[in-house]
């Protein structure tokens, strides 16, 4: 049976294949490009093993703590580097988000959660799941738009742009449906669709960053060529690096304010 005390086996093994696989990338081999995408792919499977595992010996969905959270941002924070890689073959965003990937995991190894069985009555519907995991995804790609706007005006360029543009709206429309499940749910579960509590304000301001990056890019995104060559590339990145700081913040720096006490999205510990 796969429990928590598997988890630095099957990270290490993970971890192994994504820096494999995140080296070949830096070939520029075709069979070097193809190497990448297998072993790369196969850490994703790894790990996936061990968070499916994980499911089944706690009987519940691993989505209950933060630590567990990391878990899935770990797996799809890789599998959006995968996907990016596939698409626009930047050889170094593998090891990039591996690097992400890493301290997260590392996290989890040196600082592992308390873990049983029990899921409040809240978390039993069947929107948890989907809201949870969609949100993690969502923050995946923002996570790799992150790593190109970074690279963006380190290189002072706008080349990374018409990629950084369709994440961006890939995102957000991750995080919207993400959002739109968690009403649903908490309707079903506390009887009102918004409260306005630290967690989802934070969540909304979120949002309406990633609302304000996809408004401001729309010509971009209707005429992707005209981004490539846009030399106003500044600002897009440095809105998606704030984008993404205010996403951190919703995700676990709320748990540091005060008034996070009251929040009902507190993860368990």
């Amino acid at each position: 049976m796969i429990t928590w005390s598997s988890f630095p086996l099957f990270a290490l093994l993970s971890l192994m294949l994504w820096l494999a696989g995140a080296l070949s990338a830096l070939m520029r081999s075709a069979g070097g490009r193809r190497l990448a995408l297998w072993l790369t792919a196969a850490g994703v499977v790894v790990y996936a093993v061990f968070v499916g595992g994980l499911w089944h010996s706690l009987q519940r969905p691993p989505l209950r703590t933060l630590g567990e959270t990391r878990l899935w941002y770990t797996l799809f924070m890789m599998l959006s580097g995968l996907v990016v890689y596939a698409r626009w073959r930047y050889r170094w965003i593998l090891l990039c988000s591996l690097l992400v990937g890493t301290v997260f995991m590392c996290i989890n190894v040196f600082s592992p959660d308390t873990h049983d069985r029990s899921l409040m009555p809240a978390l039993q519907s069947a929107w948890f799941v989907p809201h949870v995991t969609v949100y993690m995804f969502s923050y995946s790609i923002f996570g790799c738009a992150f790593l190109l706007s970074v690279a963006g005006l380190w290189q002072r360029t706008g080349r990374f742009l018409p990629s950084t543009d369709r994440l961006m709206l890939t995102g957000y429309c991750f995080l919207t449906a993400g959002m739109l499940s968690g009403c649903i749910w908490a309707k079903q579960a506390w009887g009102n669709f918004w409260t306005w509590d630290a967690k989802e304000t934070w969540a909304a301001a979120c949002w309406c960053a990633c609302l304000v990056y996809v408004h401001l890019r729309r010509p971009a995104l209707q005429h992707p060529a005209t981004a490539t060559h846009d030399k106003a590339y500044v600002h897009p990145y440095a809105w998606v690096i704030i984008a993404f700081a205010l996403l951190q913040m919703c995700w676990y720096g709320v748990s540091f304010l005060p008034s996070a006490a009251a929040s009902m999205h507190n993860y368990a510990y």
